[in-house]
């Protein structure tokens, strides 16, 4: 089991963090990210480290609680401090990453029509410099920026004959033998 709970977070310079009753809020210099936590959390600030702690330690549930609290308030601060980002690419005959707006991105991925999705506020879409194939997704918010990646990808996920498809960059799709391969050389 893991006790990543009893760990502090360090807070990097430039961040700050304020406890108001059971809201977080923490600043940093790429925005601000708020957080309520649950009844049985508590968060203290002593200099530049935050200690998650709980009511009761030997209950498993506030135990859940804690480490995912814990969890939450770090990509918190990492997020505000460096970001994150996940990058995707497109690999197919015709597929690509049509229109990237501020709030829309347009896919061709061999439909008969093209794939309209919405990009979240907090989130941006931007296409790689070198390769027009690959884009980056990059924000505050972890879970959002992998939500939207993951909802990119979901639209065609990479098969495992030919490999079309969107893929996280640096993803093994596992290949398989077409119907060819089972003939025995005949």
């Amino acid at each position: 089991m893991s006790r990543i709970w009893k760990l502090p977070i360090t807070l990097p310079a430039g961040v700050t963090l304020a406890v108001a009753g059971k809201k977080i809020t923490v600043k940093g210099s790429k925005g601000e990210l708020s957080l309520t936590l649950q009844e049985v959390v508590s968060v203290t600030v002593e200099g530049s480290e935050v200690r998650v702690t709980v009511s009761n330690e030997s209950n498993s549930q506030n135990k859940a609680f804690w480490g995912l609290s814990r969890a939450l308030v770090s990509n918190m601060v990492v997020g505000v401090s460096q970001g994150y980002k996940k990058s995707l690419e497109i690999l197919g005959v015709g597929y690509k990453f049509e229109n990237i707006s501020a709030a829309t991105i347009t896919l061709a991925v061999g439909f008969s029509h093209k794939v309209v999705l919405d990009i979240p506020k907090g989130v941006s879409v931007t296409p790689d410099a070198k390769e027009k194939n690959m884009i980056h997704i990059e924000g505050i918010d972890k879970q959002l920026v992998g939500y939207f990646a993951a909802l990119v990808r979901e639209v065609k996920p990479p098969e495992p004959y030919k490999g079309k498809g969107i893929r996280y960059v640096g993803e093994h799709v596992r290949r398989k033998a077409g119907k060819t391969a089972s003939k025995g050389g005949k």
